[in-house]
């Protein structure tokens, strides 16, 4: 057996999150603009993640205050997206593609913040599930709630269709471009 190697890390994974200043209300121009400080005044000293926190699949986000069972974005298969009435390069299905690429151009990394779970939405309108001939509805654990936001019900990982949701939110994710979730 040969000898282990322990690596030990320099520092902590180094970026800004929307949260700290704009809460769920970030938009893309916000998000590039702090992209674009963050490659020209801090990249150098290490700084690389760019990160869009919760509620980016919310259109009427516009506060650190969520908005309790309202209309989310989200695709035909149970999947949220982007709100395109706040990050305008999402649309026809585009996603976080374009805003990856653009701070991927800038010698950054992107990420976003996800709620564990199935969107509530989906199970009441019974959406499917990529992959699986499940519904949102089938997987989800309606007793397994967030108690300071309502976007989402547990997922019963138990049940047909469970691991196929989280593998579709992850391919779309790595579809995008997405670094660090």
């Amino acid at each position: 057996m040969g000898e282990e190697k322990t690596y030990v890390a320099k520092r902590p994974p180094m970026g800004w999150n929307s949260w700290d200043c704009y809460g769920a209300a970030v938009t893309e121009e916000i998000l590039l603009g702090n992209a674009k400080y963050m490659a020209d005044n801090l990249k150098e000293f290490g700084w690389e993640y760019v990160i869009c926190d919760i509620q980016w699949y919310e259109p009427g986000a516009d506060s650190h205050a969520y908005h309790k069972f309202t209309d989310l974005e989200m695709d035909e298969y149970s999947r949220l997206m982007p709100a395109t009435d706040r990050f305008p390069s999402a649309k026809d299905g585009k996603g976080f593609g374009p805003i990856a690429q653009q701070i991927h151009d800038m010698g950054l990394k992107f990420g976003i913040h996800i709620m564990r779970g199935v969107p509530r939405q989906a199970v009441h309108r019974n959406t499917p599930i990529l992959g699986t001939k499940a519904t949102a509805r089938d997987i989800a654990h309606p007793a397994s709630i967030c108690l300071w936001n309502t976007d989402m019900y547990g997922v019963d990982a138990n049940c047909e269709g469970a691991q196929e949701y989280y593998d579709s939110i992850f391919k779309l994710y790595a579809e995008w471009g997405i670094d660090y979730v």
